[in-house]
């Protein structure tokens, strides 16, 4: 498949552009130039942009869309990080004719719900900041974009992308770099229509999320943060574990939605 892979110079983005080059052409999008090359080259701009996202898309069979402020922020760049990216990139899809999206979405558009062993996709969406909202919102754009024009869309929920746990709370909610190349890989081949969520954790022998709507799809999580030595406790273990999000469903992320926006 010829694929764009939008965030391409960030921390997922660098994984999966290794990972994927064995058996995907690949395209990559950024704000900066990507360090690793890429077979159908690379574009430099802001895919919010209709005529960067255009440019991007054309002649790509997938995109997998990494792009957007990975933490929070204040509203207005929140929603023009994570929504305004998809919806230009979905546009220029239904343009191009290409018919697979797979997002990076997270756990935080479910971040209040309390912690429970097998949290299921079906739950309301509960987002514990901005960011969380950002993803939300995006995830929406791709339900409509599936029911009003047929892209196909697989939204990743990640949980805590490292390349080991560092806390109590990362033995349930841990994503290794293998397995998140092994999580697109089965999203961008997967026979299915619609919009279709599931959780991107490896297979964690302390889950808390349900892990079977990605198997349905064809990601077999290999790797179990158990493997790892136990971090050591922490004095926030109790309240990191408390809600999915973790701390940012606590008062420490408390904030205005145009906080710091303006002169």
């Amino acid at each position: 498949m010829r694929v764009l892979l939008t965030g391409a110079a960030g921390s997922i983005g660098t994984v999966l552009a290794a990972g994927l080059q064995p058996h995907h052409e690949l395209r990559g999008l950024d704000l900066r130039e990507p360090e690793n090359a890429f077979a159908a080259g690379a574009v430099v701009g802001d895919c919010a942009d209709p005529d960067v996202a255009a440019q991007a898309v054309a002649g790509m069979d997938a995109v997998v869309h990494l792009a957007g402020v990975p933490t929070e922020s204040d509203l207005p760049t929140i929603l023009h990080s994570h929504v305004e990216t998809t919806a230009a990139l979905l546009d220029a899809m239904v343009q191009s004719g290409v018919r697979r999206m797979v997002y990076a979405s997270s756990n935080h558009a479910v971040g209040m719900h309390p912690r429970t062993q097998r949290l299921g996709v079906d739950v309301a969406m509960r987002p514990d900041t901005f960011y969380g909202v950002g993803k939300v919102a995006a995830e929406a754009l791709l339900s409509l974009y599936a029911d009003r024009y047929g892209i196909s869309s697989v939204a990743m929920r990640i949980g805590s992308f490292l390349e080991a746990p560092q806390t109590r709370r990362h033995l349930a909610t841990w994503l290794s770099h293998d397995d998140c190349v092994r999580m697109v890989s089965a999203a961008l081949t997967a026979d299915l229509d619609g919009y279709y969520p599931v959780y991107g954790i490896s297979a964690n022998r302390d889950a808390w999320w349900d892990l079977e709507p990605g198997r349905a799809i064809g990601y077999v999580p290999h790797d179990d943060a158990a493997a790892f030595d136990a971090p050591d406790p922490g004095p926030d273990d109790a309240i990191e574990g408390a809600r999915v999000g973790g701390p940012y469903a606590t008062a420490a992320y408390d904030r205005h939605p145009f906080e710091g926006v303006g002169p």
